[in-house]
């Protein structure tokens, strides 16, 4: 018997074919998550010149460097290395300087930047 002339048997095939592209797509991304960690591991380590070309590797694909100098400091999205006194209030609570830069793939934070904060004095 017939479904939308489909044969069962072909219906079975379409199946067993999204489960194995489900299951493919699912390897995939968890290869790509794996790479990309393994590239942030490497970008700690690196000379310049190799971070350069690594940042723009990973934005390729979507995943960007953060460095948030001059942004004002959120604890949700920044980690607080150290801070900096200042007397001018229009510092406070800004970020002085990214030490090590944070990444975001999409929108997703992935790791928060490192940063110091103006602090009053």
């Amino acid at each position: 018997m017939s479904v939308n002339g489909t044969e069962p048997a072909d219906l079975a095939s379409d199946d067993g074919v999204e489960t194995i592209a489900d299951e493919l797509l699912d390897q995939a991304l968890a290869e790509r998550r794996a790479l990309v960690q393994l590239c942030l591991y490497a970008l700690d380590r690196a000379s310049a010149g190799v971070v350069a070309r690594i940042e723009e590797g990973l934005s390729s694909i979507g995943v960007v460097a953060l460095r948030v100098d001059g942004e004002r400091f959120d604890p949700s999205q920044h980690e607080a290395g150290g801070a900096v006194p200042t007397d001018d209030l229009s510092l406070q609570g800004l970020v002085a300087e990214t030490e090590v830069p944070g990444f975001c793939d999409r929108g997703r934070l992935l790791r928060a930047p490192i940063v110091t904060v103006y602090t009053s004095r």
